[in-house]
């Protein structure tokens, strides 16, 4: 028997987590100084697919940081870069993008989006 030739599509039903992309706001005002805590801009909002990679802990400055490592995958999408920052509503956790797979299987269905988020504790 051959093996299927063919991807299968992009399943849209498993998409179930709702998320932003957002890019991170600016730190100083039209007169040049410092915002406190600067509000980020919303890009986009789409549905994704949640895939858990990898999960470590590790010890740096005395402190035990745990850092999961996520890929999420959402229908193609241009103009996202490793400098934004994603916000899954689901779990209510902010996530840095470390990379931005565009174009994967290179037929402009798919961009990975792989984050993580450190935390302290």
């Amino acid at each position: 028997m051959q093996p299927f030739k063919y991807r299968p599509k992009l399943n849209a039903g498993k998409m179930r987590r709702r998320i932003t992309i957002q890019r991170k706001g600016r730190t100083e005002d039209d007169a040049g100084y410092p915002i406190p805590n600067p509000q980020p801009e919303v890009v986009c909002t789409v549905w994704a697919n949640r895939e858990p990679l990898r999960g470590r802990e590790f010890f740096a400055a005395d402190a035990a940081q745990s850092e999961i490592t996520v890929r999420y995958k959402i229908r193609y999408r241009k103009g996202i870069t490793p400098d934004m920052q994603l916000f899954d509503k689901k779990e209510d956790r902010t996530y840095e993008i470390k990379a931005v797979l565009d174009d994967v299987y290179d037929d402009l269905t798919e961009t990975h989006l792989m984050v993580s988020e450190v935390s302290n504790g």
